[in-house]
């Protein structure tokens, strides 16, 4: 990684990161099925807190110290896969199942949604994350849970700030980069 313009590689890390988390989802898929139609939005939002509460936990105890012999690693992909998740009810709202072929498909475009906003804002930010640690990742994450459950609370209106999807999406993007640094360097 000679070259200080790293978007080639963020590009297709980024790939590699979703394409993993992809998997994770389609195997639970054969395993679960889409039982997850009938969470809500604000229960997958506590849901991907757990997450990023136990990737805090794990940062400040040392992983070594860890009770349940897992890396922060399959957190990260929780997060990603869960945002997903909340955005898919966010357009479908709660309901009945819906086939794994549709999940898939619907997985596909929130992601290529998500990495279409991190190359807008990567663009403009100059790949600036690639010099941030993890652990400023996970502060992120949970602000946004923060922001996010705000949002909740007040009916999900905003008077000037971007809404729920938003930051759903930009945990996509923070988790996929701690994953990127965490796999890749």
């Amino acid at each position: 990684m000679d070259n200080p313009n790293h978007t080639e590689d963020t590009n297709s890390q980024f790939k590699a990161v979703i394409g993993l988390c992809r998997e994770i989802f389609r195997k639970k898929l054969i395993d679960y099925g889409t039982s997850w139609r009938v969470m809500r939005p604000a229960s997958l939002t506590d849901q991907i807190y757990i997450k990023a509460r136990r990737i805090r936990t794990l940062e400040e105890l040392g992983a070594e110290n860890a009770a349940v012999n897992e890396g922060t690693e399959p957190e990260f992909i929780g997060i990603i896969n869960y945002c997903v998740i909340a955005l898919i009810q966010m357009k479908l709202g709660t309901g009945n199942p819906i086939s794994p072929e549709e999940a898939l498909k619907l997985y596909d475009t929130l992601t290529h949604t998500a990495m279409e906003l991190m190359i807008a804002k990567n663009h403009d930010y100059g790949e600036a994350w690639r010099m941030m640690r993890v652990s400023s990742f996970t502060d992120i994450i949970l602000q946004k849970l923060m922001r996010t459950k705000e949002i909740e609370g007040n009916g999900g209106k905003t008077i000037i700030s971007e809404g729920i999807e938003a930051n759903y999406q930009d945990m996509i993007n923070y988790a996929v980069f701690a994953l990127i640094k965490l796999r890749f360097g």
